[in-house]
């Protein structure tokens, strides 16, 4: 199905700053369609003058009155959108349409942005299930119509970012109309349980509720106070959407408060009330396990280190160049694990920036060297975020292929230089890391231009462990592929080639 921005932009000539607006306004309107009990379609002028269908919204406080979407239908001629327009005002048709035998009243709303007004919304009510209205009934369609009439004028939606309709307060969890003062004229039931869990006691009905919540102050235990009074007292005197949490008793409510100022004249505020309690107890919860599980990783990081100094310590001792060599590649191999356990420890989420890690490999790897000559070791492109599994297993493999060409690739002779942003150092090797990463797949080529490959080298049947650990990584680990074949006149090419988990898969570019 085509979305808002899809049919707009194909089918109309509006700037993007007006299809940023009408995102806006798709991002607030289910506020606006609960309270109203209806319908909310957007429809916008399409360049052969008909108007299209290019949202539309149901309302979780009543019955639908298209039980089918109607994005996507056209109506050649609409006059009353044509008056909307015209006028600038709310066009409201004489007497019900039928459909389906239904008696639908359908009101036109001009979304203003600016000077001008890039589309309209009617409001379709569904006559059938009009009844007497009740208290909380007539605050909520006295709200929709005043926040209806500042969505004709500019003023609604709000600057600012778009809240999360995940979490944000709802009109069904509780609502609350304060007058131009900030004194209670509406509460809802469920807004009244709210703050009856918060410890106000008495009718809210009359009362001013920034003094209210103030006066939760002198509760013990109470975390958050002022935040909640002040945020009130903002919206009303600025004319500014706020959101704050007030805590007492061991509860927490969310406030939502937006200002109510149709035709300019300020009347108040809504407020949306939401006990999310259970989620910030659960929030709490998760940043203790969140600091647990970085200690445990910053503990096996320091194990790791201490594992590989004992090893680097032995080494020392050995008189055999060989058992020297194995331990020290030990070393490595142990120090390339313990980087991804510090980077770990210092992250709240189970993923990494891999390469400052890849980085480090690299300068750890060229350590082999002796001082006699010159190998440059660079990486060209990004790795991006990793997931830690990933990134663990990834280290190793790294670690192993750009040993292996520094060893092997230049016999005799293994200095380096510092790896560096730019160019090869003059009369050294190089060996190059090159990183692509693409819609679902990581590419990692490790280049030299050393001596290459052995005659009849086969990578399947070769001894060499690192070699071995490296393709074990790759394919039992990884879930991807490890080939070394020549490359050009001398030097060799090792390419991994890996999928990416698919929450990891867009480019990092």
């Amino acid at each position: 199905m085509s979305t808002l921005g899809d049919l707009v932009r194909a089918r109309t000539s509006l700037a993007e700053a007006d299809v940023d607006w009408l995102h806006r306004l798709v991002g607030e309107w289910q506020l606006v369609a609960d309270l109203a009990f209806a319908d909310l379609v957007l429809h916008v002028r399409t360049t052969d003058g008909s108007w299209l269908a290019v949202a539309h919204l149901r309302p979780t406080t009543g019955p639908t009155t298209y039980p089918h979407d109607v994005v996507g239908s056209e109506q050649a001629s609409a006059p009353t959108f044509d008056r909307a327009v015209a006028s600038g005002h709310i066009v409201t048709e004489g007497s019900p349409d039928w459909r389906a035998r239904v008696p639908v009243r359908q009101d036109v709303i001009p979304v203003r942005r600016g000077e001008g007004v890039p589309a309209v919304i009617t409001r379709e009510t569904n006559l059938n299930a009009a009844r007497m209205p009740s208290a909380l009934e007539l605050t909520y369609l006295t709200t929709a119509g005043e926040l209806l009439q500042m969505i004709s004028e500019g003023r609604f939606p709000f600057p600012g970012p778009v809240p999360d309709p995940e979490h944000a307060p709802r009109v069904g969890d509780g609502l609350l109309r304060l007058d131009r003062t900030g004194h209670v004229v509406y509460a809802s039931p469920n807004a009244l349980s709210a703050y009856r869990r918060l410890g106000v006691t008495g009718d809210l009905l009359g009362a001013h509720l920034g003094s209210t919540i103030a006066r939760l102050s002198a509760a013990p235990g109470v975390l958050d106070e002022p935040r909640g009074s002040a945020a009130l007292a903002a919206v009303l005197r600025f004319g500014e959407p706020r959101e704050s949490e007030v805590e007492a008793r061991g509860e927490t409510v969310l406030l939502r408060a937006l200002p109510l100022h149709p035709g300019g004249e300020p009347r108040g505020a809504l407020l949306l009330v939401r006990d999310v309690t259970e989620l910030r107890r659960r929030d709490r919860q998760l940043q203790g396990k969140d600091a647990t599980i970085r200690e445990i990783h910053h503990r096996v990081k320091n194990n790791l280190q201490t594992v590989a100094a004992l090893l680097r310590m032995q080494a020392r001792r050995m008189d055999a160049a060989p058992a020297r060599a194995a331990l020290e590649q030990s070393v490595r191999r142990v120090a390339s694990i313990a980087l991804v356990h510090e980077t770990l420890s210092q992250a709240w989420e189970d993923n990494v920036d891999f390469d400052e890690i890849a980085d480090r490999v690299i300068a750890m790897c060229a350590e082999v060297a002796v001082p006699e000559s010159a190998v440059q070791v660079r990486r060209v492109g990004s790795f991006g975020v990793l997931p830690a599994d990933v990134a663990t297993a990834l280290s190793m493999v790294l670690n192993e292929l750009v040993q292996n060409a520094v060893e092997h690739g230049y016999p005799g002779s293994s200095a380096h230089q510092p790896p560096t942003p730019t160019g090869q150092v003059e009369g050294a090797g190089l060996i190059e890391v090159q990183v692509q990463r693409g819609e679902d797949r990581l590419t990692v080529t490790v280049t030299d231009d050393g001596v290459g490959l052995p005659d009849g080298f086969d990578p399947a049947a070769t001894g060499r462990l690192g070699l071995q650990i490296a393709r074990t990584l790759v394919t039992a680990d990884l879930r991807g592929s490890l080939t070394l074949e020549p490359s050009g006149a001398s030097g060799a090419r090792a390419v991994v080639d890996l999928p990416l988990p698919p929450a990891l898969s867009p480019d990092p570019g």
